[in-house]
């Protein structure tokens, strides 16, 4: 235990945790651009971002079904965001299959499979512990907003229109279907553990999409999201769309990796 006490990383964690919020933002900067920095220069082909975000999903998704299989209950879990996950995925998995059937094909679908396991639990399974009292937000809400808005705003393709309209709806879905998750850890004033590592791990498969764009927009100088043809602006609305998936997670990314640093998991969020 001494040793674990003395090592070097504890260290660092302790000196971090006695400094002001101005240094603690600046560290935070630093190292934010320091990561995009060595992925920028040891990342080569930039495919490997979206397969490394994908993966981190899965990983993801393989501790709810740990805790699932363990603990036999799905308290702090929100069966509409999983739901929201396996519609996007779903539609993804099929648009990917006509238009490009690859390896993000395959992690998604056997996402997708893991996904729709996990929602058969919280439905049948050990419907007994879930508390749909607290996962209060209506799921049109969210999904009204993303099909209007793949309505006006999809790729221009050689793809039929009605195929283009359904990719852009999975790619806006897929940026705000934490939400219920977010919402359902409120009400509850607390976090499960495994919830919690989950939706981190959704944060840093962000992370993965957020420095692809990063990366694109320096070695372009903007100019990948002024490439606007024939009146859409479809390129802009998927970076807005990463953006916005980004900066839902990084609240909690942040208090996660703060309670971390702290010796113990994040058990509540702040209001």
């Amino acid at each position: 235990m001494g040793r674990r006490r003395n090592s070097p990383v504890n260290k660092v964690f302790t000196w971090v945790r006695r400094q002001s919020i101005k240094v603690k933002s600046f560290l935070a900067v630093i190292s934010l651009l320091s990561a995009l920095m060595a992925m920028k220069l040891l990342i080569k082909d930039q495919d490997s971002f979206f397969i490394a975000s994908e993966a981190v999903h899965f990983m993801g998704i393989i501790v709810l079904i740990y805790k699932l299989s363990t603990q036999k209950t799905c308290s702090g879990l929100s069966l509409k965001s999983q739901e929201l996950t396996a519609i996007f995925l779903g539609v993804r998995v099929c648009c990917s299959y006509f238009f490009e059937y690859d390896v993000h094909t395959v992690l998604d679908f056997v996402t997708l499979m893991s996904t729709l396991w996990v929602i058969y639990m919280i439905r049948f399974k050990l419907k007994s512990t879930y508390i749909a009292d607290l996962d209060n937000m209506p799921i049109y809400h969210v999904v009204v907003p993303c099909a209007v808005l793949a309505v006006f705003i999809h790729p221009h393709t050689s793809h039929a229109r009605i195929y283009r309209m359904v990719w852009a709806f999975c790619i806006y879905l897929e940026a705000v279907s934490v939400l219920p998750q977010l919402r359902l850890m409120q009400n509850a004033k607390m976090i499960e553990p495994f919830t919690a590592h989950y939706v981190f791990a959704l944060g840093v498969a962000r992370f993965f999409g957020f420095a692809h764009w990063m990366i694109q927009i320096y070695d372009t100088a903007g100019l990948n999201l002024l490439l606007i043809t024939t009146g859409y602006l479809w390129r802009l609305a998927v970076f807005l769309s990463e953006m916005v998936q980004t900066f839902i997670l990084a609240d909690f990314c942040y208090y996660y990796v703060k309670s971390l640093m702290s010796g113990q998991v994040l058990a509540s969020l702040p209001v």
